[in-house]
């Protein structure tokens, strides 16, 4: 049975970093692409940036390009997601998903993880 964890979030400061990690594990993953998507307090799911089992290409939303980056673990089937230049906008609930390599929408992703909150404050 197929399994997503996440690990890494917590209260960051204005303009500071986190790094979450994700863990996946159960199944072949081998033509997945593990992203990360990322739910604010009434507002929709949101794509973040996902990155390519299969050749390691990464693809990033342009509301985070440039401050976060997507990278592969050493342990199989296990990613990263590195914030940096946090804002308040980036509080959210983080969510890492296993789906289509080329997949943006949540409905492109077949397997979840429970999430991860962040929250950005003063």
């Amino acid at each position: 049975q197929a399994r997503l964890v996440e690990s890494g979030g917590g209260l960051a400061q204005a303009g500071g970093s986190l790094s979450l990690s994700c863990a996946a594990s159960g199944r072949t993953f081998s033509n997945y692409a593990l992203g990360w998507f990322r739910q604010a307090p009434g507002k929709e799911r949101e794509f973040v940036a996902r990155l390519s089992l299969a050749n390691n290409s990464t693809y990033v939303a342009d509301s985070v390009k440039g401050r976060f980056t997507i990278s592969r673990g050493n342990a199989e089937n296990t990613i990263y997601l590195q914030m940096n230049s946090l804002g308040f906008e980036d509080t959210a609930v983080y969510y890492c998903a296993a789906g289509r390599e080329d997949g943006r929408f949540p409905s492109d992703y077949k397997y979840w993880g429970q999430g991860t909150r962040v929250t950005v404050s003063s």
